[in-house]
């Protein structure tokens, strides 16, 4: 039980770190357990792997708190109306959580039709070293291509409902494809319709709370809630320690892309994607 624990710690660990990075958490999930699964059932396995996301929802929703939750009148330079109920709603948050939900439509669709299809026949190796090298080059490329453009777009606020669809499209991308990245695709998506790196990434962090969270409850609701004990403290530890790394992974991350773009991320998708690819062609994984 202890060694499934620390099974369960590792797994958490690599979720917090490769959730908000866009190097793709599913891909690098799938690539651990080559090596190190957890001695559980299948489908526990596949619940745990997408459930433990929960707890880097959550430090999403403690950094960004006063971003994200729409009502009160502290820090609400905008409210809905000058008086009454409205006088408590935060206006520029409303409107952000409709881009958010526009913008999770393609997503949700997709995976409610397809998600047994997916797990049962694109969650490999192969797929996700593929994805890895074909979205780290993207990066390169993208990076290269926008490095004397001023973004249309410089932040939330700005952002179009046609431009969020088009993200949202983009995050299609990452349900279908395990090693392209939720966080990769959308950021890719947005700086190619103009959207400034910065503000790419805290609405990929925005989007990420429904989404995450829709797709916890598909799977918990698909593996239903009877725990044994032992399953109940590995998805805790699991969930507990990605939260833990996601606070520190994410005020890194916007405070790297202050003064350095994605570029090293790319180079890094490329070489883990062949590295695996190796490793396929050798037997290994």
């Amino acid at each position: 039980m202890i060694l499934e624990l620390i099974k369960s710690l590792i797994f958490g660990i690599i979720e917090g770190i490769t959730e908000w990075l866009p190097i793709s958490s599913t891909g690098h999930l799938i690539l651990l357990d080559e090596f190190l699964s957890l001695n559980t059932s299948d489908k526990f396995k596949e619940m745990f792997d997408v459930v433990i996301q929960l707890g880097a929802i959550l430090a999403v929703v403690v950094i960004y708190w006063d971003s994200l939750f729409p009502f009160g009148k502290k820090n609400n330079p905008k409210p809905l109306s000058s008086s009454g109920i409205g006088a408590c709603v935060k206006k520029d948050v409303l409107q952000m959580w409709c881009k958010v939900l526009v913008s999770v439509v393609p997503a949700a669709v997709i995976g409610l039709l397809f998600d047994d299809w997916v797990t049962e026949h694109l969650y490999n190796a192969w797929v996700v070293a593929i994805m890895l090298i074909l979205f780290g080059v993207a990066f390169i490329v993208i990076e290269r291509w926008q490095k004397n453009m001023t973004p249309k777009m410089s932040s939330i606020n700005s952002l179009k409902y046609s431009t969020v669809l088009m993200i949202g499209v983009f995050q299609v991308m990452a349900a279908v494809l395990p090693g392209t990245s939720r966080s990769g695709a959308t950021i890719v998506g947005a700086m190619l319709l103009g959207v400034s790196r910065t503000a790419a990434a805290e609405f990929t962090f925005f989007l990420a709370v429904p989404v995450m969270f829709g797709a916890s409850l598909l799977k918990l609701f698909k593996f239903g809630l009877h725990f044994t004990g032992a399953e109940a403290a590995i998805l805790l530890v699991g969930m507990v320690s990605a939260f833990l790394v996601s606070i520190f992974v994410i005020r890194f991350l916007m405070s790297y892309i202050k003064k350095h773009d994605f570029t090293v991320f790319g180079w890094y998708r490329i070489a883990i994607g062949i590295l695996v690819l190796i490793c396929g062609m050798a037997g290994i994984i």
